[in-house]
Formats: structure tokens, sequence, C-alpha cells
């Protein structure tokens, strides 16, 4: 008889998931980055993909975590904390439980804080590496993973890091599928218990909806009309061009989306 062939453990893959917030409307939605780590991690063959969400639990936010379940997920484990707890000791002991291979999130949440210092605070506290502006997992052998990081103006880097390890996901990742409406619905949410603690800097704050502010307009010094006119005709210099060779029509439009996102044209 032969011996069967062994089997490989699967990756395992845990997504921290958050309740974002449409730009335009204010309302609750998938956050956009959240939603293409898990675009990322689905794409991985042979991975085991966990959604796991720290905070309260109410109307605005259950339809936003169900968006992410409507990605064809049965279930997601939900942390319950009351608002404006420290969610980090609650997350990292839920990590240390489960000892995920390779934990996904955003750089930002869209809602909060938003100061992008979690998943660094995390792996301080797990002491795992971590990665930052992720587009791309490309392999995983013998617990090592082979990423491709997002660089300015469209360039990548490609860099292995030992697992288990933290990765935050940057806009250039894959966009997310849409959610369907069924699997949505017929997901669970799975409450679990995990340790609270309240922030007492964060009850003391006062939160308000930031602002676009307007770019200050260059002040022109001139002795003369005529110099005046001169200033603000002048054609200003372009520093910061990049010449794209030999590139596919893909990476060439990626390149001009996220500089126009970059400018302020588009969100």
């Amino acid at each position: 008889m032969r011996p069967e062939p062994s089997k490989t453990a699967p990756l395992e893959i845990t997504v921290l998931v958050s309740v974002g917030r449409h730009p335009l409307t204010g309302r609750g939605r998938r956050a956009d980055q959240d939603a293409r780590g898990v675009e990322l991690a689905r794409a991985l063959p042979d991975a085991e993909v966990r959604l796991l969400h720290a905070g309260a639990l109410d109307g605005g936010s259950e339809a936003a975590l169900r968006g992410y379940l409507g990605m064809g997920f049965d279930a997601l484990t939900l942390l319950e904390q009351p608002e404006g707890a420290d969610v980090l000791p609650a997350l990292a002991d839920a990590l240390s439980e489960a000892s995920p291979q390779l934990v996904i999130t955003g750089e930002r949440a869209e809602q909060g804080e938003g100061s992008g210092l979690l998943p660094y605070l995390l792996a301080e506290w797990l002491g795992w590496p971590v990665v930052n502006g992720l587009a791309e997992v490309e392999d995983v052998q013998d617990g090592v993973a082979t990423l491709l990081q997002a660089l300015p103006r469209g360039q990548r880097r490609r860099l292995k890091v030992r697992l288990p390890a933290i990765v935050t996901v940057d806009g250039a990742a894959p966009a997310p599928r849409q959610s369907a409406y069924g699997p949505a619905r017929r997901g669970t949410l799975e409450a679990v218990p995990g340790p609270v603690s309240l922030d007492g800097d964060w009850e003391s704050w006062q939160v308000q909806p930031a602002r676009k502010r307007p770019k200050r307009l260059k002040i022109v010094k001139a002795a003369s009309a005529r110099d005046r006119f001169k200033a603000a005709a002048a054609k200003a210099e372009g520093g910061g061009g990049q010449v794209l060779t030999d590139v596919t029509p893909e990476q060439g439009a990626e390149a001009i989306l996220k500089l126009l996102k970059e400018e302020g044209v588009l969100r």
C-alpha cells in the first residue's frame, strides 16, 4: 500500500475588521481597508480565515459588520466592548488564545481615534513583527511569508517575514468584492467575553467631525503691480514627477489613481 501524501496544515489568518464611515453620508459601512484585507485573505489558497471585531454592537454597527459576512463567511467573532474602551487588551488576549499565523488589518480606523497605532501596539504586546502598506501576499512557505509592500508613486517592494506576524493593508490592495445580502443576513455574530479596559483619556475628549481646510495661498512679495502679475501668471515648476516605462496598463492606471488621491482630487 502506498502511504497517503502528507497534508500541510492550512494557513490560519485572522482579519481584524471595524465599522467604517461613508465619506459623504457619514453612515456606517465596511471599512475600506479592512474589506480589502478580507479580500486579500480570501484569495490565499488553503487558508482558514476568521473575522474578529472588538467594539460595541448596535443597529448601525451590526449592519456594517454583516457587510463582511456578505463576502462569504458564516460567522464573525465579536469581542463586546463598551464605547470608549481600550480594545488592545481584549484583542491581544483573543489573538494569544487563537494563535493565528497571520493577522491582517487596515492601516487606521475610519471612526474614533483613527491614529493608526493599534497594529503597532498589538505587535509590541504579542512580540510579533509588523509590516505596513501591504498590497499582496505572494506566497507562504515553511513559516515565511513573501509580501509585496506598496510604496509611494506606485512602486513595490518584496519582503519576507517570519510568521506569526501582523500586516496592515494599503489602499493599493485588491478592491473588495460586493457584499451579498443573503449570506450577510444568514451569518452569525458570535459574541465572546473579553477583558474590558476603560480609556480615561477618551472620556475627557471632545469629538467632532473633521473639516477639510483650504490650502494656504502663496504670499507674493512684490514692489510693483507688474511684478505681482508676473508672479501670479508664472507656471509652477513640478519637481515630483515620475516617468513610467515598460509598465502594464493596469500598473499605469493604478499609479495615476494613487497620484490623484494623494493630490486630493479623488477620495
